[in-house]
């Protein structure tokens, strides 16, 4: 295991975790949906997050150290994303 590989861990660990808070944050947008589209919102962004994880993970690992790069842009988007969300900016 290398160098890209723990940072793809690192930083999936933390975008589970702006996942989770922006599910939990209660926002107007997400508390205007039926719960059971909330719930299943949820499951397929999580289910989609591990997809994206894992595919980063294989490729460093196959030789692709480059998508730690690619990742970590995708890390920093999601991070706009939920501080935006967070501090109700949208």
């Amino acid at each position: 295991m290398g160098w890209p590989t723990i940072v793809i861990f690192v930083l999936g660990v933390g975008n589970f975790a702006l996942n989770r808070a922006v599910f939990e944050s209660g926002h107007p947008l997400l508390a205007r949906l039926p719960h059971r589209s909330r719930v299943l919102g949820h499951r397929a962004a999580l289910v989609t997050e591990f997809a994206v994880l894992f595919f980063a993970l294989l490729l460093a690992e196959k030789g692709w150290p480059g998508f730690v790069w690619a990742y970590g842009a995708y890390t920093g988007f999601n991070t706009l994303a939920a501080w935006l969300i967070l501090n109700r900016k949208v």
